[in-house]
């Protein structure tokens, strides 16, 4: 066989197996449905029968400007003629019917339908935004020097986070400083606290937030002391002339994702502004 009878041959192999633009499989199965042959079509749309053979052949394709001719000819859409789907027919015929109605407002009442449309969407999107609660998050790490405990509030800034039954008995967060109630609470933890008045009272076994002189501890409370977790430290333990102020009881821990996104922050504000 000749290099040339064998470049021919695989020329027509490639026809073959190339694959047909779906506008093409398109144009055949609508011609088809609609009961008509290729040179009625082609009469119909001024152009010789060989042409609609060789767009169903994939030979070639119809010029865009013949496109809306082909639809009307076949009595099909654009959108049927490439195979997308419709973006009205989704659409009510309520739906369409209250648009007909806005298409014969004045551009003034449109403008004002508008504004109403926008104001509820508005709304609806903070309506569907998750429970928030803001709690004062203190920088001062719990095991950290703070001072005087009326520094606490200067030292606050609020933080919007999801609403959870733990979260919803807090009012504050403190961060860990130190191994010493692991493997409950690790270094660099952010811990949920309730804070206490004066005259409150932690029950036994119950974990706490303490200033004790001028350093802050989270440490369980028993009736001798302050325990840590980790047994590595000791029992802390007072006399009278010692100070320990209860900051709050500790609820538990609230980790990264417990913190509000900011679009939901935004959501929250402007349902309660």
């Amino acid at each position: 066989m000749s290099k040339r009878s064998f470049s021919l041959s695989a020329q027509k192999e490639n026809i073959s197996y190339t694959a047909i633009p779906r506008i093409c499989e398109r144009i055949r199965f609508y011609r088809q449905k609609c009961g008509i042959d290729q040179k009625t079509m082609a009469d119909k749309l001024g152009i010789t029968g060989n042409s609609i053979s060789n767009w169903e052949n994939g030979r070639s394709r119809p010029d865009v400007n013949l496109l809306p001719s082909i639809c009307k000819v076949l009595n099909i859409s654009l959108n049927d003629l490439f195979g997308i789907d419709d973006p009205t027919s989704a659409i009510t015929e309520k739906q369409k019917a209250i648009i007909r109605k806005f298409q014969f407002l004045s551009k003034g009442h449109q403008h004002i339908v508008e504004n109403l449309l926008d104001d509820l969407l508005s709304v609806e999107d903070a309506e569907n935004c998750p429970d928030l609660k803001v709690l004062l998050y203190f920088n001062k790490s719990l095991a950290a020097g703070i001072g005087d405990p009326s520094e606490f509030e200067e030292d606050a800034e609020q933080v919007y986070v999801y609403l959870t039954p733990e979260v919803k008995k807090a009012d504050s967060i403190f961060k860990v400083n130190g191994d010493s109630m692991e493997p409950a609470f690790y270094d660099g933890q952010d811990v949920l606290v309730n804070r206490m008045n004066d005259g409150s009272k932690l029950h036994t076994g119950e974990i706490g937030a303490f200033i004790v002189g001028n350093e802050t501890y989270i440490k369980k409370y028993q009736s001798d002391g302050l325990h840590s977790i980790n047994p590595n430290y000791p029992v802390m333990r007072f006399d009278e002339t010692e100070s320990v102020f209860l900051i709050g009881k500790v609820i538990g821990i609230i980790n990264h994702c417990g913190y509000a996104k900011q679009e939901d922050i935004e959501r929250y504000k402007l349902l309660h502004q």
